[in-house]
């Protein structure tokens, strides 16, 4: 008689669940929508105007608003008929040289005043923004009489020194504060090592504050890019910037909306590129200092 073995079956145990992963919901947040509300009221109106622009002067001026039309680029085509190119190469030509001058002027006051104090520092930096405590309206007529008398009326070279002179009490300021941000014993190292001052401002500390640097150049283009008092009381024809030209589209008679709109979207186009190229160092140099 033959005898099986029953072998007996040995179950594994079952694995004991691991604890759940909780998904993290997030909570729906009001103030949140509220900024986006606000933001969105905001860019609405340069939406507006970009919109406008694409569009024939019969739908620009309507009662009921129109979001559906068909675009052209008839507006822009008038706008660069009537001489734009002239004042866009005005304002690109003033915006850009005063910058560099007050970077030029403005990166030594800053190193001065911040990692190589003197005495009277503190007068100093009040005399720069003193400058700014006078309105323009007040000094247009001296210095009207002055620009016409060294004869630079109507030459773009008087909105560069003037702009320069706007310019460079803010710039020292700011630039100031982003190089007290630096470790003096940077510059103490630098002088074991045998480096002069310059070479030590040029290889080890401008790096350090280039995004600052940066921040402070794009509000000198803005400032300079957007100023109308001296453009409009010092030029006439041959030194026109672009908020004068845009000033002629403004007329009782005829209608000019879809115009005017094409004339401000060029007008704030290259301000919009500059701060969009350099948004990344205009991050880093306004919250420069503010994370140790």
């Amino acid at each position: 008689m033959m005898t099986t073995d029953t072998a007996t079956k040995t179950t594994a145990p079952a694995p004991t669940p691991g604890p759940r992963t909780k998904v993290k919901r997030r909570k729906f947040d009001p103030w949140g929508v509220v900024a986006w509300i606000v933001g969105l009221g905001f860019f609405f109106p340069v939406f507006w105007m970009v919109l406008t622009a694409f569009k024939q002067e019969v739908d620009a001026y309507t009662v009921t608003p129109k979001f559906f039309f068909v675009p052209t680029l008839d507006e822009f085509r008038a706008v660069f008929s009537q001489g734009v190119g002239t004042s866009l190469l005005n304002s690109l030509f003033a915006t850009t040289a005063s910058t560099v001058l007050v970077l030029v002027l403005g990166i030594p006051a800053a190193f001065a005043l911040s990692l190589k104090p003197v005495r009277k520092t503190q007068d100093a930096l009040f005399f720069f923004m003193s400058t700014k405590m006078l309105p323009i309206v007040a000094a247009i007529i001296p210095m009207y009489v002055i620009v016409s008398n060294i004869g630079l009326l109507d030459n773009i070279w008087a909105l560069i020194i003037l702009y320069t002179a706007m310019n460079l009490p803010i710039a020292v300021w700011m630039m100031r504060s982003f190089f007290l941000e630096v470790p003096g014993e940077l510059l103490e190292a630098a002088s074991l090592d045998g480096a002069s001052t310059w070479r030590s401002m040029r290889e080890v500390i401008l790096p350090l504050v280039s995004p600052g640097i940066a921040a402070t150049a794009l509000i000198c283009v803005i400032f300079a890019w957007n100023e109308f008092f001296f453009a409009v009381n010092l030029t006439a024809v041959q030194a026109q910037t672009m908020p004068v030209f845009l000033v002629g589209f403004i007329a009782g008679e005829g209608l000019y909306w879809a115009k005017l709109c094409a004339a401000s979207t060029m007008a704030a186009l290259p301000v919009v590129l500059a701060g969009w190229v350099a948004q990344n160092k205009l991050v880093r140099g306004l919250s420069f200092g503010a994370i140790k």
